[in-house]
């Protein structure tokens, strides 16, 4: 069974990518992922998408990274990597803001970890009245490698930095409030409203569109080369650590973590 859904409107010249994985509240594991890739290439050679749209099925958006496949060594976060290893797997977690062609986050629950630095990958983030954020690696004893890279530039640096060093954890409101969201919404309304937007990007032309993104887009990269080297050295340090094996252990037992800070 797929963990992803890939679904294209030609009329709207949109296509809407769903996380489908709801008994696991659309946790991302390898399936998902490589789905994903597969999906993204199609997308990208097809002329007569222009749009899409990322989305989760049931009441979440995204769980974050599949805690399960780390704890049993079979996830994406890996010790031991080399420095350029580590810097092409942060360049690999922008799926959709290094695609040429703009995405809407439909945020309709919870956004955690790496279902929020999903969501912050997108150009546009809607969200329905009863999700929300967070970024939970600190209590996971891991990094928020594209949290720590990305979310000051789409937020206050206050705002962000007591997100990534608490944990807490922030609402489609506050979302609103601070910028990160651009919409919230009635729940029934979230789709509609997002097909709404892609059916308006989708009418217009499509280089013009492509080429706007690149250019806006380019402060958000600016100096990310630069920040990926230093995160690879902390990301080494971090997950060669035994409270980066406590973490995702702890959480898959469903325990209270014993730190060490080794």
């Amino acid at each position: 069974m797929a963990d992803l859904r890939y679904e294209r409107y030609p009329d709207g010249h949109y296509a809407v990518f769903t996380m489908d994985r709801p008994d696991r509240l659309n946790a991302q594991g390898a399936q998902m992922r490589a789905e994903l890739r597969e999906a993204l290439a199609e997308f990208s050679h097809d002329d007569e998408m222009r749009v899409g749209i990322v989305t989760g099925a049931g009441r979440a958006f995204s769980a974050g990274a599949d805690l399960r496949e780390m704890a049993e060594g079979s996830g994406s976060v890996r010790a031991g990597q080399t420095e350029e290893e580590r810097i092409e797997a942060y360049r690999g977690n922008q799926p959709f803001g290094r695609n040429p062609k703009p995405f809407i986050a439909a945020v309709n629950g919870l956004a955690i970890g790496a279902g929020m630095e999903r969501a912050a990958d997108c150009d546009i983030r809607i969200a329905a009245t009863e999700a929300y954020f967070g970024l939970f690696e600190v209590k996971r004893g891991i990094l928020a490698n594209y949290g720590i890279n990305h979310l000051a530039r789409l937020m206050p640096f206050g705002e962000a930095m007591y997100l990534m060093l608490t944990g807490d954890t922030l609402s489609a409101e506050e979302a609103q409030r601070l910028g990160f969201v651009h919409e919230m919404l009635e729940p029934e309304a979230l789709m509609p409203r997002a097909v709404e937007i892609a059916e308006m990007i989708g009418a217009n032309a499509p280089l013009a569109v492509q080429g706007t993104k690149a250019v806006a887009s380019f402060w958000r990269r600016y100096g990310l080369e630069e920040s990926y080297r230093v995160n690879a050295a902390w990301g080494q340090r971090v997950l060669n650590s035994d409270d980066a094996r406590e973490g995702p252990r702890a959480f898959a037992e469903k325990r209270p973590p014993e730190w060490t800070g080794r």
